[in-house]
């Protein structure tokens, strides 16, 4: 074989920065490979917008059948985004005999068991590095660098967009609306930030996480996710205060006969390496048996670290075809038939610590009454900040549990917003203190 041949569907930024590689580093990829590694197709629906590269005459194309369908093309890389066409594309280039290198997170979690299981059939590789934690390598390190250990947990801060928008509250004292027009002003986030700042991105990511660590079908539709747009500057003051930080924390734990997985705003103690991460950073933390906690950290997005990421991708199958490998690892990084499927702990189930902040009147026996209904939901209290009055009619009464069943915090809390005393619904904000 003279070279290896690679169609890109898909010339947005990421694809843009794909090329790039290609025409920066071919003598270095050569290099590495032991033969070359030629980008010969670009199909995209926008084939005249200039994306700052020359390209080879003939070499972009509106057709995706100049990609899949073509014969001399032995791997396709899909960076087209969203469920549909992407993955019609993807089970023909399959049913083609081709490998495929993805950074849709929402298809692979979503879809990604059809599509492993069309692969597994025709005997190709699909990879997916891009589409959890931009440039850091944590799926390869699962797969193979760690997968000698029996992961325990999996957490991550992995959206840039709501990692940015909560440093600037933290850092500023701003509140969510302005920190969140800045992040779009700077490009960090969409004009519709909903997917980010809801947590759906984030959520995507730590099903396959969570599937990758566990060795089990993940349901997409059973992660718990909650976004950061209820987060209010007060409730950063009071985490400072009491020395924690407030993230978007993905949450993967394993207890052998079944998982957790959700995605919430989250306190962590400030002496916590990920209480560290901040900005536009990514960063997530491994529990392993005999590796113990481990922390990748790095671009979570952008250009050159998801191009950075595909690329690694490109090139692991690219040696595996030159070897006369195929799939080599499995692609969760088990064996089909040992993969399980785990149910997913109902929220409801979940034992956590709690921040609770009450907006009261200010008078005699409030503080009894919220103790004496937390009590009788078996919910103890760890500590209390009750400061002055912030408003004419309500101040503020702050209270750390300690771990306390979801399905109790929440009846009580129901209970105790119907009382009187009450000026607004209780905020309620998870609180991770050890993380194994």
């Amino acid at each position: 074989m003279d070279s290896i041949k690679v169609g890109l569907l898909g010339f947005g930024t990421i694809g843009t920065g794909v090329v790039k590689v290609f025409q920066k580093n071919s003598e270095l990829l050569r290099q590495r490979l032991g033969q070359s590694l030629e980008l010969v197709k670009i199909v995209d629906l926008d084939i005249t917008s200039d994306r700052g590269v020359t390209l080879a005459p003939g070499m972009l194309s509106t057709n995706v059948e100049d990609i899949i369908d073509n014969p001399e093309i032995d791997l396709v890389i899909e960076l087209i985004g969203g469920y549909e066409p992407a993955k019609s594309f993807i089970l023909k280039a399959i049913a083609n005999g081709k490998h495929i290198v993805t950074a849709n997170k929402a298809l692979m979690a979503v879809h990604g068991q059809e599509l492993i299981a069309a692969a597994n059939q025709q005997n190709v590789a699909v990879m997916f590095e891009a589409a959890v934690g931009g440039g850091i390598p944590v799926v390869s390190a699962i797969k193979e660098n760690l997968c000698a250990n029996r992961f325990s947990n999996v957490l991550g801060i992995l959206n840039g967009t709501c990692n940015f928008i909560l440093t600037k509250m933290t850092e500023e004292g701003s509140d969510f609306a302005p920190a969140l027009k800045e992040a779009q002003e700077l490009g960090y986030a969409e004009a519709d930030p909903t997917f980010d700042i809801e947590g759906v991105d984030t959520a995507h990511k730590i099903a396959l996480l969570s599937a990758l660590c566990f060795g089990t079908k993940v349901d997409f539709d059973q992660v718990y996710t909650e976004g950061i747009t209820k987060v209010a500057a007060i409730d950063i003051r009071f985490a400072t205060q009491m020395g924690y930080k407030i993230k978007l924390l993905a949450i993967g734990k394993n207890y052998g006969d079944h998982i957790e997985v959700r995605v919430h705003p989250t306190m962590i103690p400030t002496s916590y390496q990920l209480a560290e991460v901040d900005g536009v950073f990514n960063a997530v933390r491994l529990s392993g048996d005999f590796l113990g906690p481990a922390l990748l950290y790095g671009s979570g997005a952008g250009m050159e670290a998801t191009a950075s990421a595909v690329m690694g991708d490109v090139m692991a199958i690219a040696r595996d075809i030159a070897s006369g490998a195929k799939q080599r690892t499995p692609i969760m990084g088990y064996t089909t038939d040992q993969i399980a499927d785990l149910p997913i702990k109902a929220m409801n189930d979940i034992v956590s610590h709690y921040y609770l902040r009450f907006a009261v009147e200010d008078a005699p026996g409030v503080l009894a009454q919220i103790s004496g209904i937390l009590g009788r939901y078996d919910i103890s209290i760890q500590s209390m900040i009750q400061p002055e009055r912030h408003t004419a009619d309500a101040v503020p009464i702050v209270i750390m549990t300690h771990g306390a069943r979801e399905s109790n915090v929440t009846k009580a809390l129901a209970e105790i917003d119907q009382l009187a005393i009450v000026r607004q619904a209780t905020r309620l904000i998870r609180v991770e203190n050890n993380l194994g």
